[in-house]
Formats: C-alpha cells, structure tokens, sequence
C-alpha cells in the first residue's frame, strides 16, 4: 500500500495518492492531472477511483479533467449533485482498491455533501482518515461556504458537523492518521496547525473542536464565532466543481500567448483587461506597467488574486519573468481565473524599450523608517491581518488590511505621504500597487515588513492574544 500527500503550498492544500495491488484512488486532485496519471504509469497501476470530499470552495478540482483521461469514476459521497456523471455514494458503502477499502463516512457540516473516507488496510483493519474540510489538524470547516440549501443557518451546519464529528470521527481508534483537505493558511479553517498529518489521538487531545465534554451549544459557538467573510471567488470555485469547467490544456494554450508591447497594449485597451505582474517585489518596484496589479508568484498567489480580484471571468494580461508563463496561467486556473489573455513578451525590459511609459514605487529600509518615525508624527498604514496587528503594532499605526483594502480607501491622506508596510514586504507591495492603480501615489513601502521593522527596533505594542479579544 502507497500512500502519498501531495501538497500545494500556495493553496495549502492537500490532495492524495493511493495505490494498492496495481490499483489507484485519487482524492481532491489538483486541476493539473498529469502528475497523477504519470506516476500511476510509474507504478504500472491504473487509477480506478476518483473521490471528492465536497464541492470545494478554495480551487478548482481536477475531478473531471482526470476522469475523462482514465475513464476513472467520480465519487461523491450522499446528497451531492454534480451537472456531470459521478457515483453518489451511500453512507458506509465500501470500495474495494488493490487489497485494501475505502469507506464513505457521510460527515456533513462544512457542506451538506461533505464526505471523509475511512481507508481499512489489507487486514480491515481502519488505518487513516482522508477528511477533506471536515476535521483539520487544529480545528474543523468552517460552516459558512455550504450552497444555501433548505433554509439552512451557519448555526445549523455547525450542528451538524458536531453530529458528524462525534457519531462518526470521534469514535474511530486513536492510532488511525488523519489527513485533512488543508493546512495552516487556508481560508477554510481559521486556527489550523502547521502540520500535515497526525494521529486521531492527538488531535482528540490538541484541538478545540473534539474536546469531549463539549457541549453542541458551546461547538456551535466556538464554530461560528470570530469568522472573516469568505473571499469572493470561493462560490465561483463551488459553481465550477459542481457544473465543469474548460480542460486546463485549453486555458494554457489561450494564456501562453506572447504579446509585444503593442498588441498588449491593444488587448488591455480593448478588453478591459487587468494587468497582473507576478514578479518578484523588488523586481516590481523598480519599474512596472503603469495601473498594473502586483501579486507574486512567489508568495500566496492564487488565494491572494482570488480574494483581490474575485471575478474569475475577468480578463487578464501578465508581465512575467522568462519561462514562468505557464505556471502562472496553470496557478491561475487552479483557482478559477481562466480568462488570460497573453503576456508581454521580453517582459518589462521590452516594454521600456518600446519608448512606453514606466511607473515605479518608493520603497526604504526600516533604518530609514525608524529615522523618520522619530523625527516625524508620520502616518503609518498596517496592511496585515486584524489578528497580526492586535499581537502587535507600531503605535499610532493605523490597520488596513489587504484583504479588506476597499473599506479603507477613505484613509488614506490625499496631500501628505504615507507608509505602508505588512509583515514581511509581500502583502505591503500589494496593496501599494492597488493604490497606485487608482491614483494614490503619495505612498512610501516598508522593505522586509514587520521582521525588517522589529530588527531595527521600531518600538511596537506589547502582544496581545487576538483569541482574548473574541
């Protein structure tokens, strides 16, 4: 038996290989399939089994893409409807893989549909858990992403999963692993560990959620409370699970197609296409199309566009380093965003070359920083979390969060400069480009975030735990 967690670290996601006697069940596939289909023909196995824990609300699943190349069956678990053929599978009904079985535990709550799969190893013994957003390590889904079905309340799906979690979850041996949909960073959960794997017992005695002297009124108040609003893509994702979606060779091909300065120019004109520049940070401050967006590869980027760009039938245009088209395009569609429509070839050197206009950012050290907080009352803007700046915060500083940034574009002062800064000088660039997209330029980044500032030894708040504010 193999067993293999292949996990995106941008989406914080965990999907799952398993093989068993020459025969393979893959479980929440990433939108891309050819890896699976790969290491199957690696193995001389072939993949029998598709299952999907729920309509998921955070990516685009490779359910369907991966069923019409394998002719695999899609497995939902009871009361899914999906518009394209899948087994709907009744509560406790097995299927047979190689020499072990996968049994469908119907385990409603995060959705109505949600489903964790009890793998029994060869002696039927029960072995792990795949619970999708059922049970994560650290906490459980959240109740608030389901489709609205039947009048149903947040209260009302939180009660459920305490149902699911204590008739079906909990009374399974302490030995069996837990594998869960997601880890720390998704917006699925909101107290995730860091950690990808663990044994029933100990999250019976780590998280919150499976105490056993919780009561169902004090889950669903734990459950419900201090919930953030789910980023706006999410019921497009569910829409595109639930219905289909293009093949991702398709978008790819669409998206990898190389514009010079001038037909990129004509298709953002054209097509009110947003401008996406997906270098890194520092490469982007130096110089960049004037009113493109800034969100890098190399962070947090699919989730990011998700929350900030939220309609996943936008047009979009990329400036992008060398070689980095396809994986940009493929991470897009990851989460839904299909509509790319080409990126400036040769990049913005290219582009400088054409004798177009260039905009860039200020940015400085926290040194500097820190020499002009003390000569200066100077406005500081606090672009991470709520959570992060109630642990801790330059005084006076006001919050602004990135994910929030809308609400808060009255704040920011027309005549004077101000600065802006995140944890590490990721988020911060972000938010910067927003507002230079819409004509705020008087704004100064904070290089290295938080981390640089602390080195520098910016004095900040005393640490409060954001838990004891709920």
């Amino acid at each position: 038996m193999i067993i293999e967690q292949i996990y995106t670290g941008c989406l914080s996601q965990g999907a799952y290989y398993i093989e068993s006697n020459g025969e393979v069940a893959i479980i929440d596939p990433l939108r891309e399939v050819k890896d699976y289909i790969a290491k199957a023909k690696t193995g001389k196995a072939k993949i029998k089994y598709i299952f999907e824990t729920h309509f998921h609300a955070d990516f685009v699943s490779g359910h369907i893409t991966l069923s019409e190349e394998t002719g695999a069956p899609i497995i939902y678990g009871p009361t899914a409807n999906p518009s394209f053929k899948a087994i709907i599978a009744k509560d406790n009904e097995e299927f047979k893989l190689g020499d072990i079985t996968i049994k469908v535990l119907h385990t409603p709550g995060h959705t109505l549909e949600s489903t964790t799969y009890l793998l029994k190893d060869e002696n039927g013994k029960d072995y792990a858990i795949f619970s999708g957003d059922t049970l994560f390590l650290g906490d459980v889904g959240r109740p608030d992403l389901a489709q609205k079905v039947d009048d149903l309340t947040v209260e009302d799906l939180a009660g459920l999963s305490f149902d699911s979690l204590r008739s079906k979850i909990m009374p399974l041996a302490d030995d069996v692993i837990v594998y869960p949909g997601h880890g720390a960073g998704s917006a699925c959960g909101k107290n995730m560990m860091k950690e990808t794997v663990d044994t029933l017992g100990n999250q019976k005695k780590m998280n919150y959620a499976l105490r056993e002297n919780m009561t169902r009124e004090e889950f669903i108040k734990e459950l419900t409370n201090g919930l953030l609003p789910p980023p706006k893509y999410f019921p497009l994702n569910v829409k595109m699970n639930k219905e289909g979606y293009e093949h991702i060779d398709s978008i790819i091909e669409k998206g990898t197609k190389a514009l010079s300065p001038e037909e990129f120019e004509l298709v953002a004109n054209s097509t009110e296409a947003l401008i996406l520049d997906v270098r890194h940070q520092a490469d982007f401050i130096k110089s960049f199309v004037p009113r493109s967006i800034f969100i890098g590869l190399k962070g947090g980027f699919a989730p990011w566009v998700g929350a900030l760009i939220a309609n996943v039938h936008q047009p979009i245009l990329l400036v992008v380093e060398e070689g980095q088209e396809e994986e940009a395009i493929t991470r897009l569609s990851r989460v839904g965003f299909d509509n790319t429509k080409g990126y400036l070839k040769g990049g913005i050197e290219k582009w400088k070359a054409s004798g177009r206009e260039v905009d860039s950012m200020e940015s400085i050290t926290a040194l500097t920083f820190k020499e002009r907080l003390e000569a200066n009352n100077i406005p500081v803007f606090d672009v991470r979390n709520e959570g992060e700046f109630v642990a801790g915060h330059i005084e006076k500083a006001i919050s602004a969060p990135l994910g929030s940034l809308n609400i808060h574009l009255g704040e920011f002062p027309e005549n004077e400069t101000f600065y802006v800064h995140c944890a590490g000088g990721y988020r911060s660039v972000i938010a910067s480009s927003i507002l230079k997209s819409r004509g705020i330029h008087n704004l100064i980044d904070v290089a290295g975030g938080m981390e640089a500032i602390k080195n520098a030894e910016i004095p900040i708040t005393d640490f409060v735990c954001p838990t004891t504010l709920k």
